[in-house]
């Protein structure tokens, strides 16, 4: 007989599995994806993270630990990096399928 604690531990961990990983994104979506990271990986801009400045490979949008981080590109001022991320989903959303 299985014990009471790993039974109830197997039922969430299926419960989760069932919920969250369910939905994988379409293909529209991990296009988008994928040229979110080109993009970030190109811009070089620096993503501040805790105080510090960082190089794009060693960023994110959000950290549950540090919150979210802020993305300056030159001598711009430094905006969020969802909104910056967004904006530039927003203009490869307007301009996908047009010569760039």
């Amino acid at each position: 007989m299985v014990a009471p604690v790993k039974w109830l531990a197997a039922v969430l961990i299926a419960m989760l599995v069932s919920t969250s990983w369910s939905a994988e994104p379409d293909a529209a979506a991990r296009a988008e994806i994928a040229h979110l990271l080109q993009y970030l990986e190109s811009s070089g801009c620096q993503f501040q993270r805790n105080g510090s400045w960082y190089p794009p490979a060693r960023a994110a949008t959000e950290s549950s630990v540090s919150g979210p981080y802020s993305v300056k590109c030159g001598a711009a001022a430094p905006v969020p990096s969802a909104d910056w991320l967004r904006a530039e989903l927003q203009r490869f959303r307007t301009t996908k399928g047009t010569d760039r």
